[in-house]
C-alpha cells in the first residue's frame, strides 16, 4: 500500500527532526552540563570551596571537551542525510543501492515507512526543537554502538548473538559454507547491524530490517561510511554523573569499529530494508520467503504479539527456523500516544506461538545485560529467554 501524501510529509517531518536532534547535540548537552555549574553558586561559599578543591569546576570544563568530540562525531554521522531520499522534492519512496568499492556486493536498500506523530505545519516551515524525549534516542543510539561495534560491547554480543549464530548454524549443519548464500536469513528489529552482519559474514544471505531513523542512519554511517577499524572515538557515558565510581568511568573514550565494515567475503549477499516490520513483512510477496528469523530484544516491540507471531510464522519457508532471545519489556504498555498494547507473559507467548504453528525446542534463559556500562556503580541484568522455534 503506498503512502498518502500526508504520511509522507509526516515522514519528512519526523526524518528532519532526527536530524535536528543529532545536529542539536552540542548546544543541549553543554547547556545541560552548565546547569551543574549554575548549581554551584547556590550553595554556601563555604561549599563551593570545598568542592573547588575536589576538582569539580575543572571536572565539568573536561565534559564539556568531551562533548564537542561526540558533537564532532555525530556531525560526521548525519552529514550526508540525502541518503534516506528524504532532500528530494517528490517524496517518492526512496531506494538506494550503496556497495562497497570492493565490490563485496553488500547493498544497502532503503525503503520510506510513515510514523505516527504529532500533525504539524510541512517540514519546510516549522522544525521542532529536539526535546529531552528526542535526545535520550540519540543518546541510546551512541549506547548501542557500544554494544555492537565496539571491543568493551564484546560480552554482551558473546552472551546474546554467538548462542543464536550457534543455533542457526546448527539449524543448517548439513548445508555447506558454499550452499549457506542460497539460504536468506532475516533480522528485524537489528539496530545498528552487528548480528546481522556477523550471519552475513558466516555466508548466509542476510538482510536486516529496522524502523528508527536514529538507528538507521548510525548503521548506515558505520557499515558504508567507515573504512577502518578503530576509525572513530566518541564518549558514550558523559551525559550522566549518576552511579560513577571515579571520572575515568564517566570518561570513558570508545573506539569504534572493532572489526573493518568491509571486510565482508567476496559475493556476501547483506541488505538492509527501513521500515515497520508488520507493514513490509505482512505482505503477500513475503510469504515463506525467509528461511530463518533472529529476533534478538525484539518480539516486545509488539503492539500486537499475536499479529507478530503470524508473520513470523507465515515468512518463513517450510521447515524454517526462528530463533529468539529476549525479554519482555512490552515497548507499549503505558502509552501516552493510545496506542493498543497486548502484554503476555512469557508462557503465555511460547503457548501462543505453538498454537499458532511453531514446534519450540532447545529452551533456556540467559542471563545478560543490555548496553550496559561495565564501569558504572548500576547494571540491569535480563533473565531473557532463548528458543529455536520450527515452523510446522
Amino acid at each position: 500500500m503506498n503512502p498518502t501524501q500526508e504520511e509522507m510529509e509526516e515522514e519528512q517531518r519526523h526524518f528532519a527532526n532526527v536530524i535536528s536532534t543529532f545536529r542539536s547535540y552540542a548546544q543541549y548537552t553543554l547547556s545541560a552540563n552548565n546547569r551543574r555549574r549554575k548549581d554551584i553558586y547556590t550553595l554556601p561559599k563555604a561549599d563551593q570551596d570545598l568542592l573547588d578543591a575536589l576538582g569539580y569546576k575543572k571536572k565539568l570544563d573536561e565534559v564539556d571537551g568531551y562533548i564537542l568530540k561526540n558533537a564532532d562525531f555525530l556531525d560526521k554521522i548525519v552529514s550526508d542525510p540525502a541518503i534516506f531520499g528524504h532532500s528530494l522534492d517528490d517524496g517518492d519512496e526512496a531506494a538506494t543501492d550503496h556497495s562497497h568499492s570492493h565490490s563485496h556486493g553488500h547493498s544497502h536498500e532503503t525503503a520510506s515507512h510513515s510514523h505516527s506523530h504529532s500533525h504539524a505545519a510541512p517540514q519546510a516551515q516549522r522544525r521542532k526543537r529536539p526535546t529531552e524525549s528526542d535526545m535520550d534516542k540519540l543518546r541510546s543510539t551512541m549506547k548501542q554502538l557500544v554494544r555492537d561495534w565496539s571491543e568493551e560491547g564484546n560480552v554482551e554480543r558473546e552472551v546474546c548473538y554467538k548462542p543464536m549464530k550457534e543455533a542457526l548454524v546448527k539449524h543448517f549443519e548439513n548445508v555447506s559454507m558454499e550452499e549457506r548464500r542460497n539460504l536468506h536469513v532475516l533480522v528485524p528489529g537489528s539496530g545498528l547491524g552487528r548480528l546481522s552482519f556477523d550471519v552475513a559474514q558466516m555466508g548466509f544471505a542476510c538482510q536486516a530490517n529496522e524502523f528508527s531513523h536514529y538507528m538507521l542512519l548510525t548503521s548506515y554511517f558505520i557499515l558504508n561510511k567507515t573504512a577502518a577499524v578503530n576509525e572513530h572515538t566518541f564518549y558514550p557515558y558523559v551525559h550522566s554523573f549518576s552511579n560513577a565510581p571515579n571520572m575515568k568511568s564517566i570518561a570513558q573514550a570508545i573506539t569504534i569499529p572493532d572489526v573493518n565494515p568491509s571486510s565482508l567475503p567476496p559475493g556476501s549477499n547483506f541488505s538492509l530494508v527501513a521500515g515497520d516490520f508488520e507493514e513490509i513483512f505482512g505482505s503477500p510477496e513475503q510469504e515463506e520467503a525467509w528461511d530463518a528469523v533472529l529476533t534478538c530484544f525484539f518480539i516486545d516491540t509488539a503492539k500486537n504479539i499475536v499479529n507478530y507471531l503470524r508473520i513470523l510464522h507465515r515468512i518463513l519457508a517450510p521447515g524454517g527456523v526462528w530463533i529468539n532471545l529476549g525479554p519482555l519489556l512490552w515497548h507499549w504498555e503505558n502509552n501516552n500516544t493510545n496506542d493498543p498494547s497486548i502484554e503476555l507473559d512469557m508462557e503465555e507467548v511460547k503457548t501462543l506461538a505453538r498454537q499458532i504453528g511453531f514446534e519450540i525446542s532447545n529452551e533456556k534463559t540467559i542471563d545478560t545485560t543490555y548496553t550496559n556500562n561495565a564501569q558504572s556503580m548500576l547494571g540491569y541484568v535480563y533473565h531473557a529467554s532463548f528458543w529455536t522455534a520450527t515452523k510446522i
